[in-house]
């Protein structure tokens, strides 16, 4: 009982910045004009390259019987591979909106 106690003690403070950044981050990008949002996309895309390199680091030094540290990591690589290639793709499609099209 007092492991779990120690596990939720630890793992309180990360849960609450995660909610917290989820509800900030939502907020700041209804606020964010049309016209900014393929800048934001590349800054998003660096952002989760970081969350890539530390999910691999994650899994790469975690043991083999240690089953929530690799189910996290993996969780990690896999949503920020989501938003790298849904990133990849609005900016094309927002790119090819300038292209001139051909007659």
């Amino acid at each position: 009982m007092q492991e779990i106690l120690t596990t939720l003690d630890t793992i309180f403070p990360m849960v609450f910045i995660l909610i917290l950044a989820i509800f900030l981050g939502t907020e700041v990008i209804s606020k964010v004009p049309t016209v900014l949002h393929t800048p934001l996309m590349s800054g998003a895309n660096a952002i989760s390259g970081v969350t890539i390199i530390g999910g691999i680091w994650l899994v790469r030094q975690a043991a083999a019987d240690d089953y929530s540290i690799l189910i996290i990591g993996t969780l990690a690589i896999i949503f920020a591979m989501i938003n790298v290639i849904g990133g990849f793709k609005v900016t094309d499609r927002m790119l090819g909106m300038f292209k001139k099209k051909k007659k």
